[in-house]
């Protein structure tokens, strides 16, 4: 039994190195909401209502977003209750769906750099929340729930910006945003099942509080990494 929980142990760790390595690695692009260029073209180019292809292009868009994915990983880090997760993942989904689907439909846009860095922020928030930074420092710990329908907010703009940028067609746009959405909660739906597979498991280990200092302040650098990319391109662009 020893044996066994060692090796679940240290495939635990090995599975959450392994998930911030390729986050850290997908920071190369760094455009947290970037639309691949073959995406770009079918959305460019179709006219009417395609169910499926957006409901594919937005589980697609959660399940390769890295930003999301750190954000989500961090909301859901010392959550063990399952009521909990589904109220937090909730908070974060509504707020991404509100400005995700008003954004593009109203033609609401900004800076990508300024949005993205924002999106970057979320993670060094949710990262320090999670260290106590807040506690010690300022003596009180900010609502955690409005802070993560608000980011969730900030999430959404980013992806509608995006979108924005490849001038969707006005033909079948409500209905094909609405499958967009329900395949990015989808996405999400996937992707919080694995974290959670992961984190079941390394929550096991007798150093999973330990090796969860080091996990988050990794976070919290990626976090920083991606600020300091999209404000220098901020500059640069200007």
């Amino acid at each position: 039994m020893k044996t066994l929980n060692e090796g679940v142990r240290r495939s635990s760790k090995r599975l959450a190195f392994f998930i911030l390595s390729m986050l850290l690695l997908s920071t190369r692009a760094a455009l947290a909401h970037d639309v691949t260029p073959g995406d770009a073209g079918y959305i460019q180019e179709i006219w009417g209502v395609h169910i499926i292809p957006f409901m594919y292009l937005g589980a697609k868009h959660m399940v390769t977003g890295y930003d999301h994915i750190l954000f989500l990983l961090g909301v859901v880090f010392f959550l063990y209750r399952s009521k909990d997760v589904a109220v937090y993942v909730s908070l974060f989904a509504l707020g991404h769906s509100i400005t995700m689907l008003a954004g593009v439909w109203f033609g609401w846009g900004i800076s990508s750099y300024i949005v993205d860095a924002i999106i970057g922020l979320s993670v060094v928030y949710k990262a320090l929340d999670n260290l106590g930074a807040y506690q010690r420092w300022f003596g009180f710990q900010p609502n955690t729930k409005a802070a993560t329908f608000i980011f969730g907010l900030f999430h959404g703009t980013g992806l509608a910006t995006k979108i924005l940028d490849y001038q969707i067609a006005p033909d079948g746009l409500l209905p094909n945003l609405l499958a967009f959405n329900v395949g990015v909660e989808i996405g999400q739906l996937l992707a919080l099942a694995a974290i959670l597979i992961v984190m079941g498991y390394w929550r096991k280990s007798a150093k999973f509080f330990e090796q969860a200092y080091t996990v988050n302040v990794v976070m919290m650098t990626i976090g920083f990494v991606l600020m300091g990319y999209q404000f220098t391109g901020y500059i640069v662009a200007a």
